[in-house]
């Protein structure tokens, strides 16, 4: 029990750190992509949308950014609930 812990910890610790970065681009560019497409401005910053969806000069990532930032994601948020969840049920049997 004690060893599956550490490896939810590991995960968790190695992988958040990483996935910060594309998570926290996803989002901002995303929102800001739709307040001007939604203010009519939308052709004027697909520059935007291209960073949102991964393409990043001459690194091209457009094929697999989303599912990268999904499976990080998804890992990230399945490590933190074990976490939680480990964390909470030891202070309920105290």
């Amino acid at each position: 029990m004690k060893n599956s812990r550490m490896k939810f910890r590991q995960i968790h610790h190695t992988l958040a750190p990483i996935m910060l970065l594309p998570i926290v681009l996803t989002v901002i560019t995303g929102t800001f992509y739709q307040m001007f497409d939604l203010a009519g401005q939308g052709d004027n910053v697909e520059w935007l949308l291209d960073i949102h969806k991964g393409h990043f000069g001459a690194l091209n990532l457009e094929i697999i950014y989303p599912f990268l930032n999904a499976f990080g994601l998804l890992v990230v948020a399945a490590t933190g609930s074990s976490m939680w969840l480990q964390m909470h049920n030891n202070s309920i049997r105290r």
